[in-house]
């Protein structure tokens, strides 16, 4: 096991490395299962947490962020971005057994207060081991394939996500019905798998390979003010701080919604998060080809438009009486939101990834995160402190249709709890697309010219595998019938469109 970074890496060699990279990340994507998202959220209403505590524990991950300085500082000093990505990552991983140790060794020891502080620790030694990942894969992974590897890498991960979560819901529904008073040993043995699985993730990184990065000799503080110098990075940041801030105040109490004001278990809403992922996984691919073909950007400017549907979406999901309605809609939201969140967050990463010089990509990467991070933390934070006034004050809206001895209410619009922020968080995402428009990328592609050849691909598809057994089976008066069928399924007049605006 060689902690040196190489010279020259062989094609062997980097094969080899994407391999372990890929299983990195499903040893990674278990523990995050089993210890943060809807079951830490559970865990935490289970002690009791307060409105304002579920706000900071959203807000951990990205609070911790400006430890990534320290990031640079290291890689500036030991220029080993193995090493210190393999030990920070040992060291967020202690937190996560602790808090599954604990109970057994301490009666009455697991508390929120406790929680939240082994989790701050996690997260400043995941965040600093985070920014040193980003450099060395950087470097290891050439960039014509970057949107491929990292969308086969997120699908994989994604469905053992998925298989992880619904197994586990399964079970702690279990438990909290059968044995109700140890729910929160239910818990905190999920920690301490997801621990154990989080130190093999580390076994697997000290096994890949590392090119030889090139030397930074800046100050650190200097590297830093260089890249918010860049106009076209600093317009980056704008709208992906913006985006950060609209889409955290909204999203994370999409699983508080649905647990306290709409009343759904738990088991229902790790099933609807599972359907995101679903359509999330079945998309990744495509985007992931479409952001080496195209641009990142113009995936963002499909997807985005999607998403902010679905957060708007969400502040009318408990107006229906009908729990099949209620249940129907957030299907259909979390569909659309699984399919265009697959393309926003591939296209994010990876455009923060190309616009970041070689030789620099630590910092300039960090600064993003850095950026979204301070806006990412302050969103939910406000939410929390917040969300008691918004409880306490509704909007209502309905119209009244009087006849004879008969009164019928239609309720238009009732706003109230966590719904200001659904409003809100919306709105300040159409914002942010304005100043997406400013970004400039290589090899970008105006989104009518993807969209002309999304239809056309669509729709060859459609006549291999369907239109000859359509047409086929048509009878008369069928002329003009089957010229219209087999007309729909030829997408020549929108190839030659293409052809035409490229």
């Amino acid at each position: 096991m060689n902690l040196r970074p190489t010279e020259k890496i062989t094609n062997n060699q980097l094969n080899s490395g994407l391999n372990y990279v890929i299983a990195d990340g499903l040893s990674a994507e278990a523990m995050i299962v089993f210890t943060s998202g809807t079951f830490l959220t559970a865990m935490a209403i289970h002690m009791g947490a307060t409105n304002f505590q579920l706000g900071l524990l959203a807000a951990l991950p990205t609070f911790t962020t400006i430890f990534q300085l320290a990031s640079i500082w290291l890689v500036q000093k030991f220029n080993n971005r193995k090493a210190i990505t393999a030990l920070f990552n040992l060291l967020a991983r202690l937190p996560l057994i602790a808090v599954g140790v604990m109970p057994l060794l301490f009666t009455g020891t697991t508390t929120i207060q406790v929680l939240l502080m082994l989790l701050f620790f996690q997260h400043i030694f995941g965040d600093i081991a985070g920014a040193s990942w980003n450099s060395w894969m950087k470097d290891l992974i050439p960039g014509e394939r970057l949107g491929s590897f990292f969308s086969k890498r997120s699908r994989m991960a994604q469905t053992l996500n998925v298989t992880l979560s619904l197994a586990t819901a399964l079970c702690i529904d279990y438990v909290k019905k059968h044995y109700p008073a140890h729910e929160i040993t239910a818990y905190t043995t999920l920690f301490l798998a997801g621990g154990v699985l989080g130190m093999f993730s580390v076994f697997l990184l000290l096994r890949t390979p590392e090119p030889k990065p090139t030397i930074m000799n800046d100050n650190v503080m200097s590297m830093f003010g260089k890249s918010l110098k860049n106009k076209n990075f600093r317009n980056l940041l704008a709208f992906n701080s913006l985006w950060a801030f609209a889409l955290n105040l909204a999203t994370p109490f999409f699983a508080v919604f649905m647990l306290k004001t709409i009343g759904l278990p738990l088991s229902y809403v790790i099933g609807l998060a599972i359907i995101s992922q679903l359509s999330s996984i079945a998309f990744l691919k495509l985007w992931g080809n479409y952001s080496d073909r195209f641009s990142n950007k113009t995936i963002i400017n499909i997807c985005a438009p999607l998403y902010i549907a679905c957060i708007l979406a969400f502040a009318f999901t408990a107006m229906p009486s009908s729990p099949i309605t209620i249940l129907g809609i957030l299907i259909v939201i979390h569909i659309i939101s699984g399919l265009s969140t697959a393309g926003i967050n591939l296209a994010l990463s990876n455009i923060g990834i190309k616009l970041a010089p070689k030789n620099e990509a630590i910092v300039y990467i960090t600064a993003k995160n850095m950026f979204v991070a301070f806006f990412s933390t302050i969103a939910p934070m406000i939410g929390g402190l917040l969300a008691d006034f918004f409880a306490t004050h509704q909007i209502l809206w309905n119209l009244q249709f009087k006849s004879t001895g008969n009164i019928s209410n239609i309720k238009m619009l009732d706003l109230q709890g966590w719904n200001y922020f659904f409003i809100i968080g919306g709105l300040l995402a159409m914002l942010s697309l304005k100043l997406l428009a400013k970004v400039k990328e290589d090899g970008e592609t105006h989104k009518d010219k993807v969209r002309i050849h999304m239809r056309a691909s669509f729709r060859n598809k459609l006549r291999k595998n369907f239109g000859r057994q359509i047409t086929n089976n048509l009878y008369a008066p069928s002329s003009a019938i089957k010229r219209t069928v087999v007309k729909m399924f030829r997408p020549d007049a929108e190839i030659k469109e293409l052809k035409r605006s490229a």
